[in-house]
């Protein structure tokens, strides 16, 4: 949905974007992460056709953003970290405002804020004053600002900032929402832990490079299946040997009380591995999934690139 080869963009005696080559798949949710001033910001820019690079190419639904940056904004949605609201308007205004800009056909206005407000749960708000609603509630307003002509793309840019933690998770099943949707979605945060609910793939910015663009683990589990861990309630000698004889497991870790390993069975025979481990005697106390978090991916990223570092050095 999104493919950018080689950006370059310089701001005076810096270069915010070194080279940057990236996909993003269709129907996907994109966490934008990196340290403050590793060019998450220039990024979503370029891509919204708000900034123009020194070089590279930017396509965005198969339409070349630095040629034809209008013809984007059509399939496209964006919201700035700064993001701005008309007052004195109604929360209706402020939609009617947005669709027109957009180009949507009179006609099909009024229909556009009915959907977009109802999905965003301001059906209620709709003749409201702008100014009157609290900061979770302008956040949806200018979200449906963004979403009004259904743009196939949807960036945003620190979407949660000042949002307290009811507001935040309101958020999230609106993500969770849009995805379903089949909106394609990039969005940019410090705060690792809430885009963790509903992020699918991690792109991970550092100094204006790209040190990572995987799919999450939680979502695209390991060829190897299931990454699991048994945990026993006193260790038991037998464990590793026990492991190392299964067809369905290859070990990971391994310690007289706990195991870590690969399982290619479905539920079904996780159930069965269970049974028989209790029926074996093994004093199971714990048998789980293992999902690494997107702060956890994002650190051990870091910490490959500076291998990677130490090693060309």
């Amino acid at each position: 949905m999104i493919k950018i080869t080689g950006l370059i963009f310089d701001y005076p005696g810096h270069r915010a974007l070194n080279d940057i080559s990236l996909t993003v798949p269709p129907g996907s949710v994109t966490a934008l992460v990196g340290p403050n001033g590793a060019g998450k910001t220039t990024l979503l820019r370029c891509i919204a056709g708000l900034e123009t690079p020194l070089a590279g190419s930017i396509e965005v639904a198969g339409i070349d953003v630095i040629k034809e940056p209008r013809e984007v904004h059509r399939t496209l949605g964006y919201l700035s970290d700064f993001f701005g609201l008309y007052q004195d308007l109604s929360v209706a205004r402020c939609l009617e405002y947005a669709a027109a800009s957009q180009g949507l056909p009179d006609g099909d206005i009024a229909g556009a804020i009915a959907k977009t407000a109802a999905g965003l749960d301001l059906a209620d708000r709709l003749n409201q004053p702008a100014a009157s609603l609290s900061r979770g509630l302008r956040q949806r307003v200018a979200i449906g600002q963004a979403i009004i002509h259904a743009p196939r793309v949807l960036l945003l840019d620190e979407p949660a900032s000042g949002l307290d933690p009811e507001a935040r998770a309101g958020l999230a099943r609106l993500f969770v929402q849009l995805q379903a949707e089949g909106m394609t979605i990039v969005v940019s945060s410090h705060i690792l832990a809430e885009l963790d609910e509903y992020s699918t793939h991690m792109l991970a910015l550092r100094q204006g490079q790209v040190i990572e663009n995987r799919p999450l683990a939680a979502h695209h589990p390991a060829p190897g299946g299931r990454h699991l861990r048994l945990e026993l309630a006193q260790p038991d000698e037998r464990l590793y040997d026990w492991f190392i004889a299964h067809p369905q497991a290859a070990l990971r870790l391994s310690g007289e009380d706990f195991v870590e390993f690969d399982f290619t069975g479905d539920s079904i025979a996780q159930a069965t591995l269970l049974r028989e481990l209790v029926e074996a005697g093994f004093p199971v106390t714990a048998l789980a999934e293992q999902r690494e978090n997107l702060q956890q991916s994002y650190l051990r990223s870091v910490a490959d690139q500076a291998k990677e570092v130490s090693h060309a050095n």
